[in-house]
């Protein structure tokens, strides 16, 4: 379970009755969809005719710049993991992470999703004894890729949720 029981309003828009705005939603996303395209092609290697975790990376991307609705990235989401449901490993996790992506255009708070999935990815990529530090690599690319407007909020949510995303974020 990626997501907490109770709704953090911070991950709420600000017309649903939370604080987050247009603007930061955006950058959710798009920090998102970096995490997941970053370790796409550990999917891709597995699966290259199957363009279900690209397009939901689209899908976001497409939704911050007001070219698709939200249920359709959030449905381009929910296609990547349809994808991932059959594979095991490194290709498994990256399509998860693809999926949560375009997730975010529904929900903001699968933004740490993507990332738990994309560090989960590299660690199942990695050669037998370098896991660990191919997830605390992966960990850090992340967060440099933070833009300055989120990156107190991520960095906040990344401390709470680190529990129930399998303690990733641990670099």
């Amino acid at each position: 379970m990626i997501l907490p029981t109770v709704r953090d309003p911070r991950f709420v828009t600000i017309r649903r009755g939370g604080t987050l705005t247009d603007s930061d939603h955006h950058l959710l996303a798009l920090w998102a969809a970096a995490c997941a395209e970053h370790v796409l092609g550990l999917f891709e290697a597995v699966r290259p005719q199957d363009p279900r975790p690209r397009d939901a990376i689209g899908a976001a991307r497409a939704w911050v710049r007001g070219e698709l609705p939200m249920m359709q990235a959030r449905a381009a989401g929910g296609h990547a993991m349809g994808a991932a449901r059959e594979l095991r490993g490194a290709a498994r996790h990256a399509a998860y992470a693809a999926g949560q992506a375009g997730a975010v255009a529904h929900v903001a708070a699968h933004e740490l999703g993507a990332a738990a999935y994309a560090i989960k990815a590299a660690r199942a990529a990695a050669p037998d004894g370098m896991t660990d530090a191919a997830g605390r690599s992966e960990c850090q690319w992340q967060r440099d890729q933070l833009p300055e407007p989120i990156r107190a909020l991520v960095r906040a949510d990344l401390r709470l949720r680190n529990d129930i995303c399998w303690s990733v974020f641990d670099c």
